[in-house]
């Protein structure tokens, strides 16, 4: 119609022929994938193991190339479990990080992400489901929901990202691991009663695993209790 008006009389075939050939289509916008929070109340982890946060970080190379990382973090122990390092970090390089923190340490109850593609899509969700971990997302808009990854984010970003200038992928790869193994092995948290997070993590595991001793004969069978507070399992004697 605005052709017709400006006095071209062409045959609309002819019109839409020139149309295709000099590519003035414009694409049709796709529906981003919906988000899959559901609701759910968010839980604070009371155990090693218990919640794995996932997000995503983004820099750049020297020379302005896009560098993505992909964080995990224990919500309990506060360990960054990993640091992945590339240009691009599709659903499928997530399950690989995943598998290979698992085998160190065992599988998570649950992941906590938000709504990202790479964690909303059928790869993440076919591996959650094959290995019975539960995905819970953060409420679309609310990063704060994720709060320990956002904290570690803030501390990553202000010591490491800003403070290097990466030549390669290579070198990303190295500076961001040794910034890694300082977070987790020599920093103290004030949350972990400053402890470092692999201090904090070994203390739970020997709680957890510590053997009963008897005290003498006679005396009651003990029992079990969930300590509240640490989600860690402490004995306790029946007077």
């Amino acid at each position: 119609m605005l052709l017709r008006r400006e006095g071209f009389r062409d045959n609309h075939k002819r019109i839409e022929r020139i149309y295709r050939e000099e590519k003035l289509q414009v694409k049709r916008r796709i529906k981003k994938q919906t988000a899959r929070w559901r609701g759910e109340s968010l839980k604070v982890a009371e155990r090693a193991n218990e919640c794995w946060s996932l997000d995503f970080i983004h820099d750049s190379l020297w020379d302005g190339r896009r560098l993505r990382f992909l964080t995990v973090e224990d919500d309990y122990t506060r360990e960054n479990l990993a640091i992945e390092a590339d240009n691009s970090l599709p659903g499928q390089r997530v399950i690989r990080v995943l598998e290979r923190v698992s085998q160190e340490r065992g599988l998570p109850e649950r992941l906590l992400m938000d709504n990202g593609p790479e964690f909303i899509g059928k790869a993440v969700d076919e591996w959650a489901y094959q290995k019975g971990v539960k995905l819970q997302f953060i409420e679309p808009g609310k990063p704060m929901q994720n709060g320990y990854t956002e904290s570690f984010h803030g501390k990553f970003r202000d010591e490491c990202l800003n403070e290097h200038w990466f030549l390669n992928l290579a070198d990303a790869r190295k500076i961001t691991s040794e910034y890694r193994q300082d977070y987790n092995h020599i920093r103290p948290h004030q949350s972990l009663k400053y402890q470092t997070p692999v201090e904090f993590a070994a203390k739970c595991r020997q709680q957890v695993a510590a053997p009963f001793s008897p005290q003498g004969s006679g005396e009651e069978e003990k029992t079990m209790d969930i300590n509240k507070q640490t989600g860690l399992i402490m004995p306790i004697g029946l007077s």
